[in-house]
């Protein structure tokens, strides 16, 4: 045992005794020229180093150095400052006077992607064939330069491309390594603050440079993101996923091939792709099994209240601050620009507490003018169809949809959209509509179009027509009805023409029928003042009890109704005193008029018949 601890002490003494010769021997500030010369052959890149290199021997071996910079042919600012820099280095090629960079770290870094630390190259350069810049082996004047490593710590990203909102990376942490096939791995982890939301966002790849700057393949198998913030749901959207990412230098075009990623509840598939031009081009392909939008946008109107909540109940909301550098951009700013085709297609979709299945969709984007050429799928028995275009080239957005609805639920509808109106019934409906802004309030007070109506067994709660006119008659004469408890009117068919103009929903040639009652009339709705003021000539078939000539003119004379006020405090006016009334004298004169007949040849046959001639 002392025998074995000698030796270690002797080797010991030995390394010590060796670093310490080497670290006074070679003076590390005599690889200062060469690895400026080498990075500049190598990649055209000027690599600034301030301040003199000194050693470092524990635990590795490497040359510090004090603030460096790294700048691209002509770019009038460094792509790369730190305030320092490490180089582990390799010991046992130093005592041959070779140069091997295991790692390079620089700690505290600012990197700049941006227009003005892209290289320029001169108009008169000539153009190099196209060939792998990066050698097979290194070439020195007695010298060799290899790196296998490079680790980022604590630094800053700052990217922008052209005339676009600069984008800053903090807490940049990054570690690749490379074999000598230009094979690597890539770690990397990240958080982006920008508009009040924060994304943390970290991957490792499996990286193949082998043909770079031609082609960059990444294969990137452990994507995770959280983000949180400003118009987000109240947990955040965290996601996890794969994909692999291809670059094409000569085309310029970023692919996104085998995505498979996971946001909250939602999961997405596909692939997409973008040529990075003076206008770029986008192809998207994707597949959702599930899309829950509930999940991943905010909470809106009745999707954030569950039930249909009392208007006095309703908490407005408080809207975000907006940010100062976009108050001058007009709506939809962001379709400006680029052209993109984008199929989308999903299995289930959730949003505004609705559920669609088998939802297709397949747009363009022409530098602002967005063709939505199919946006369909099912809900629950029925379907719907909503084409449509955006256009914002010009100052103001302009949108127009033509909405075709089958057989869908009115009422899950107008609970989406937070309309307090308690009306249930399969809905159908073909319209044209336009307006400036895609929203659900823009809609309710700016939108303007018209559209046809239908709807079957439908029931309005609240109101029971057949009831208010059979009670009505009851109090006003001997005829009997049969007693209703129920508090809602019911059709089995609905059919109108509609029209909507800033806010004010107009109802023409309303026509309802079922069994007990037929119905005609005309109407309004202010979408924005939630009121209504409708008039219908009502009809009811059944209900009455026994027989006589006035229940057989009641079910053949329509009666006017009148419909108003507050959604969720409607009132409503009768004229049925003033239609027995009426009846009741016109059968009076009938009867006056057949017994002058039968009596004309008497005075007071003659005497009735002067009288009704005055009437």
């Amino acid at each position: 045992m002392r025998r074995v601890l000698t030796t270690l002490m002797i080797l010991l003494v030995v390394l010590v005794a060796g670093l310490s010769a080497l670290v006074l021997l070679v003076n590390p500030n005599d690889f200062r020229a060469y690895m400026v010369r080498q990075v500049e052959a190598r990649s055209g890149y000027a690599l600034k180093l301030d301040g003199p290199l000194r050693w470092h021997v524990w635990p590795q071996l490497s040359i510090l150095s004090g603030r460096m910079s790294l700048t691209a042919p002509g770019a009038p600012q460094p792509l790369i400052v730190a305030d320092n820099m490490r180089l582990d280095v390799a010991l046992m090629p130093l005592l041959s006077h070779q140069l091997q960079v295991e790692q390079v770290m620089l700690k505290g870094a600012v990197i700049q992607l941006t227009p003005q630390t892209e290289a320029v190259r001169n108009a008169d350069a000539p153009v190099a064939p196209r060939e792998n810049t990066l050698p097979d082996a290194a070439e020195d004047n007695g010298w060799s330069f290899d790196i296998g490593k490079l680790k980022v710590a604590d630094s800053v990203l700052v990217f922008q491309h052209e005339d676009d909102e600069q984008v800053t990376v903090r807490n940049l942490n990054l570690q690749m390594e490379q074999d000598a096939h230009h094979k690597g791995t890539v770690d990397f982890s990240a958080r982006v603050n920008r508009n009040q939301r924060d994304m943390t966002l970290s991957f490792n790849a499996q990286v193949n440079a082998s043909d770079y700057p031609h082609r960059l393949i990444a294969d990137i198998q452990q994507l995770n993101w959280q983000l949180t913030g400003s118009d987000l749901p109240t947990q955040g959207v965290t996601g996890q996923g794969k994909l692999q990412a291809v670059w094409r230098e000569e085309h310029k075009q970023l692919e996104l091939n085998q995505l498979d990623l996971k946001a909250n509840d939602s999961t997405m598939k596909g692939q997409a792709s973008v040529i990075l031009a003076d206008s770029p081009k986008w192809m998207i392909d994707l597949q959702f099994d599930r899309l829950n939008l509930e999940n991943l946008l905010a909470a809106q109107g009745a999707a954030a209240q569950g039930d249909v909540a009392q208007q006095g109940q309703r908490q407005p909301k408080q809207p975000r601050p907006v940010i100062s550098s976009n108050l001058s951009q007009p709506d939809y700013n962001g379709l400006r620009g680029f052209d993109a085709d984008i199929m989308l297609k999903a299995n289930s979709v959730r949003w505004r507490g609705m559920d669609f299945t088998q939802v297709s969709s397949q747009m363009t984007n022409k530098n602002g003018l967005l063709t939505i050429g199919e946006l369909s799928g099912q809900m629950g028995q029925g379907r719907l169809s909503l084409p449509g275009t955006l256009d914002v080239r010009k100052g103001e957005a302009q949108a127009a949809f033509q909405p075709r609805l089958e057989n869908i639920e009115i009422g899950s509808l107008l609970k989406a959209f937070n309309y307090p109106i308690p009306l249930t019934g399969s809905l159908s409906l073909a319209g044209d509509f336009a307006g400036s802004k895609i929203d659900a309030e823009a809609f309710r007070r700016n939108w303007q179009g018209q559209a046809r109506v239908e709807m079957h067994n439908t029931r309005m709660e609240g109101l029971n027509f057949q009831q208010l006119v059979q009670q009505a008659v009851e109090r006003s004469s001997n005829v009997k009805v049969k007693d209703n408890y129920d508090n809602a009117t019911r059709l089995d068919s609905f059919v109108s023409d509609l029209s909507l103009e800033a806010g004010q929903l107009t109802l023409n040639a309303m026509q309802g029928q079922s069994a007990m009652i037929s119905l005609e009339g005309n109407g309004a709705l202010d979408l924005v003042k939630e009121t209504a003021d409708t008039h219908f000539k009502v009809r009811v078939l059944e209900g009455w009890v026994g027989e006589s000539a006035l229940i057989d003119f009641l079910k053949t004379t329509p009666i006017p109704l009148n419909v108003y006020g507050k959604w969720q405090e409607l009132n409503y006016s009768l004229q049925v005193d003033q239609l027995l009334r009426k009846h009741l004298q016109d059968e009076a004169k009938r009867r006056l008029n057949d017994w002058a007949d039968r009596n004309k040849d008497s005075k007071n046959g003659k005497d009735v018949k002067k009288l009704l001639e005055k009437m």
